[in-house]
This record gives C-alpha cells, structure tokens and sequence, in this order.
C-alpha cells in the first residue's frame, strides 16, 4: 500500500525513479474500447499539460490495448467535465484529469447535483504549487514592493488575472486581499495558459499561475516570480521565498490527480490504478514532475477519499474567509 506522504496540506516526500516494465499488471479486466480521459479546464494550462503528458505516456509505452482519448471540457468552472463524468453512461470508460475546482466548483454551485465524494479515486499524480508572478516591466522585484504598490493604489486600479471567478487563483488572491488589506480588480480567463500569456502580454499586472504554466515566460524574462505558496522553496525557483519565510502561515496547491466516474466498476478501478501507478513510479513522469516543480504526494483510495472530504472543508474556510460562501 502506499504511504500517505502529507502533513497538513502536504509533507516531504521520498520517491525513486524506475523505469517501466512493459504494459499494466494484468487483471481480470481491461479496457475493449477507448478510454475518455476528460480534463476539466481548457487547453494550455497546468491540467492540460499534465493529462496529455499522462496520455502521450501510456501511448508511447504501449501501455492500455486501448487509447487514453484527451477531452477538454472547462466550462463553468469545469462544471462541464463534471456534470460529463458524473452522468456518464461507461463509468468503467470515463476518466477525469483534476485541478482545485474539482472542489470548489460543486461548493459554488450546488445547482450541479454533485457529490465529489461518489467519484472513484484512482492516483493522485503530485500537488502543484502557486507563485505569485509579475510582468518584468513593472520593475517590481520583491514581494514587499508588490504589497506596497498595490496597497498605493485605488481600488480596482491594479488587474489580476486568473483561472474562473472561486477557483484556485481567486482564491490565492482573495487571501492576498484580505490579509494585507488590498482591493484587487479581477480578470477570469479560461485556463492556465491563457492566463500566463496575458501577464507576459502586460494585459494583467500580476497572477499567480503554477510554475509550469508560466515556465516558457520567465525563460525569455518576461515575468518575474515574487513568492511561492508552498511549504519548501522549489529547486526551479531556489531564490523564490516561500510565504512563511516571509512571515505568513499559508501554503495552497492544486490537486493533480486521475479520478474515475462514479460506479466504476472495482475491477476497472484497479486497473486504472495499476496503470497510473506505473505511469507515477515511471522515469518520464518523475522527469516531469522534476521539471515542472510538482511535488509528489502519494495516497492510496481510501487516503484519497479522506484528502478530498479535508479539501472540501478547507476551501469551505477559505471561500469564507474571501467573503465568496460555498452554495446551501
């Protein structure tokens, strides 16, 4: 069984890298046709990034006798893609490449019908962390200069982008709001990527995109990275403070995993968790997570059920906090 590698929202962990060892362990059952991995954001994004590595993965290895089939459905949200897989009619077909809004979007509108806590847990990939970014232009070099200049501001002078109004981004900055006393003009887009080309383009003044989602950028010195949302410095980002270096107990991630439909079927679970666990403990994914800043967080089902109902009353408090109330 896995070990559960968290303390708090997320421990140190210790992971070796390994090299494939042919196609899944065999099972009573598998795939006959092909798989819909559905992502629930748009394309471009960490999400995105992440499920068509994931996929190109499994494909190049011949891993599945069936693809793995990439399907963007970030509407509302990402109340598209769950509203799709919660209605599936192949649950044993259906797959679901998740970010933060797996848990806020049902907090926010209850309207949808959705129990997060119905979908079948497969393998939670690694946890992304936040960094807190602005455009090279703007001279801004520290984190303290950045509060100072916005707080210098009128309200709704100083444009922030991010990912859908109550996800994972405006959440990030509606802690920067409340805690340091700002008053943030906020511009929703509908993925990462997006998100990352509208600070580089000077349309917004600042995100904070993953550092996947804004690695291309920084490489041409585009923007500049003022402050991570994580518990350790990131080895990509080394001269970057984490927030409580700077003197604030806050750390936030995005969820990085593979869920499956609710009624899969046990045998197709464990299939698709056999198959993601390879992919996981694989060199690829280990180089990727390396390069991409992801931080391993390895759970096993019943782990994930329990991670997923403490990340439903954790983002309850934080919309709370921000002043955004989950929906009765």
């Amino acid at each position: 069984m896995k070990k559960r590698n968290i303390v708090g929202l997320l421990g140190s962990a210790v992971f070796g890298l390994s090299s494939f060892t042919g196609a899944a362990v065999a099972q009573d059952w598998e795939p006959r046709r092909p798989i819909s991995l559905i992502i629930m954001a748009g394309t471009g994004g960490g999400a995105d990034q992440i499920a068509r590595f994931i996929q190109s993965v499994a494909q190049q290895n011949d891993m599945t006798p069936r693809p793995l089939v990439p399907e963007n459905r970030g509407g509302g949200s990402g109340a598209e893609a769950l509203i799709a897989v919660n209605n599936t009619n192949s649950p044993d077909y259906t797959i679901l490449a998740t970010l933060n809004s797996f848990f806020t979007t049902p907090l926010l509108q209850s309207n949808l019908g959705i129990d997060i806590t119905e979908f079948t847990p497969i393998e939670i990939m690694g946890v992304d962390p936040f960094v807190l970014w602005v455009n090279a232009d703007s001279g801004i070099t520290s984190f303290e200069q950045w509060v100072e200049e916005v707080g210098s501001m009128e309200p709704n002078q100083y444009v922030m982008g991010g990912t859908g109004q109550g996800q994972e981004d405006s959440l990030v900055i509606g802690w920067l709001e409340s805690n340091f006393d700002l008053d943030i003009k906020y511009i929703p887009f509908s993925g990462g990527g997006e998100v990352a080309a509208a600070l580089a383009g000077n349309q917004v003044m600042a995100t904070v995109n993953n550092p996947a989602e804004a690695r291309g950028f920084l490489a041409n010195g585009d923007v500049v990275p003022l402050a991570i949302f994580s518990e350790e410095r990131s080895p990509n980002l080394p001269d970057v403070p984490t927030m409580a270096e700077l003197g604030h107990d806050f750390t936030y991630y995005n969820q990085r995993a593979i869920v499956g439909a609710p009624g899969m079927s046990e045998e197709a679970a464990e299939y698709y968790r056999d198959l993601f666990q390879q992919i996981y403990d694989g060199e690829q994914w280990q180089q990727y997570m390396e390069a991409e800043s992801l931080e391993p967080l390895q759970l096993d089902a019943e782990e994930q059920t329990t991670y997923w109902e403490e990340q439903i009353t954790r983002h309850e408090e934080l919309l709370a906090e921000i002043g955004t109330q989950a929906a009765e």
